[in-house]
C-alpha cells in the first residue's frame, strides 16, 4: 500500500504549506486596513527613533537647510504620480470586462453552459450565491467519494480497498471542513476565496487518475465509472474556484483604487501644509525627550505614505493567492506537497 502521506493530505492550506499561522494571517486573513495601519505605524516609530538617536540632531538639520520642504515636495509628486498610476492600472484591468455585444453574448453563453453542466451534476439549479455554488460542487464531490468507497468495499483487492477507504475519508473530511467555512460566507470579503483555497482538488484528481491506472485490472466497469464521476466533480471545482478568484481580484482592485483615492487627498493636504507652513520653529518644545518637531514630521510622513501602504497590503494578498493557484491542473508546485 502507498504511504499514508501519498494518499491523504491535510485539510487546510496552512497545514499543507507548512508555514506559520501568523505569516498566513498577515498575508491573507488579516483585514487590509489593519495591515496597512500596522505598516504605517511601524514606519512612523522607526522614523522617530532613528531621527532621535542619530547625529546630527534633527532640529539642527532643519534650521540649517530646507529639508522639510524638499522632503514633502517630493512626497507630493510621489502621491500624485503613484495614485494616478494605480487607478489607471485598475481601469485597464477592468476594461477587459468591456466589449462589443457579440463578445458579451459569447461570455454569457459560456457561463450559462457551465451553469447547465453544474445543474446536471448536482441535480438542482445552480446557486446564484458564489459560496453556495462552491458548497454544492464540493458536496457532490463528497457524495461521489462515499459512493466510490462503498462500491470498492466489495472489491477483492485488499490494497485497493484500503487506499480508496483512506482517500475517500480524506476527500470527505476536507469537503466537510470547507463546506462549513463556506456556509454564510459573503462574497466581497476574503472568506469565500480563503475557504476555497483549503480544498486541494488538484491533488485529489491526481489520486483518482493514479488509482484508475494502478488498479486497472482489479476495477470493475462500475468502479471505473464511479472514479470518472468523482474526477468530473473535482474537475469542475477548478474552473469554478478560478472564476471566483478572478471576481475577487477585480473586487479587491476596485476597493484598492477607491481607498487610495480617499487616502491621497489628506496625504496631499498634509504634505502641502508641511511645505508651506512648517519650519524648525513651528513646534517648539519636547515631550518625553522627543522634540515636537520630530513627532510632527514623523506623523506627517506617515500620513503621506498611507496610499502606498494600502497598495502594499493589497498586493501582498493578491500575489500570495496568485502564487498558490498558478496551476489549475494537477501539478504540485510547492515542495511541501511533493
Amino acid at each position: 500500500m502507498t504511504d499514508e502521506t501519498d494518499i491523504s493530505t491535510a485539510n487546510t492550506m496552512r497545514e499543507r504549506s507548512g508555514e506559520s499561522r501568523i505569516k498566513l494571517w498577515l498575508l491573507l486573513r488579516a483585514n487590509r486596513l489593519l495591515v496597512s495601519s500596522v505598516l504605517t505605524s511601524a514606519v512612523f516609530v522607526a522614523f522617530v527613533i532613528a531621527v532621535a538617536v542619530l547625529d546630527p540632531p534633527f532640529s539642527r538639520q532643519i534650521e540649517s537647510g530646507d529639508m522639510i520642504e524638499t522632503m514633502f515636495s517630493t512626497m507630493i509628486t510621489v502621491i500624485v504620480t503613484g495614485t494616478t498610476l494605480v487607478v489607471t492600472i485598475g481601469q485597464l484591468v477592468l476594461s477587459q470586462e468591456n466589449g462589443p455585444l457579440g463578445d458579451q453574448r459569447e461570455r454569457m453563453a459560456s457561463s450559462m453552459d457551465v451553469r447547465d453542466f453544474t445543474e446536471e451534476l448536482i441535480g438542482s439549479p445552480s446557486p446564484a450565491d458564489p459560496s453556495e455554488f462552491l458548497r454544492q460542487i464540493i458536496g457532490i464531490t463528497a457524495q461521489r467519494a462515499t459512493a466510490l468507497r462503498e462500491s470498492i468495499d466489495k472489491n477483492n483487492n485488499e490494497n485497493l480497498r484500503e487506499e480508496v477507504d483512506e482517500f475517500a475519508e480524506s476527500v470527505t473530511g476536507n469537503a466537510d471542513l470547507v463546506r462549513d467555512q463556506l456556509e454564510d460566507a459573503q462574497f466581497g470579503s476574503f472568506d469565500v476565496l480563503f475557504a476555497a483555497l483549503n480544498f486541494n482538488y488538484s491533488w485529489k484528481i491526481f489520486q483518482v487518475e493514479r488509482l484508475a491506472n494502478e488498479y486497472e485490472e482489479s476495477l470493475t466497469e462500475e468502479e471505473r465509472g464511479l472514479l470518472d464521476d468523482l474526477k468530473t466533480a473535482l474537475s469542475l471545482f477548478g474552473p469554478a474556484r478560478e472564476h471566483i478568484k478572478t471576481l475577487y481580484f477585480q473586487w479587491a482592485l476596485i476597493d484598492l483604487s477607491q481607498m487610495i483615492l480617499y487616502a491621497a487627498v489628506p496625504a496631499l493636504a498634509v504634505a502641502g501644509i508641511m511645505v508651506g507652513i512648517v519650519d524648525g520653529g513651528t513646534f517648539p518644545g519636547s515631550t518625553l525627550g522627543l522634540d515636537h518637531i520630530i513627532l510632527v514630521v514623523g506623523g506627517a510622513f506617515a500620513v503621506t505614505i498611507v496610499p502606498f501602504m494600502l497598495f502594499v497590503s493589497y498586493v501582498l494578498r493578491v500575489v500570495t493567492i496568485a502564487k498558490r493557484t498558478l496551476a489549475i491542473e494537477p501539478l504540485i508546485l510547492r515542495e511541501s506537497q511533493r
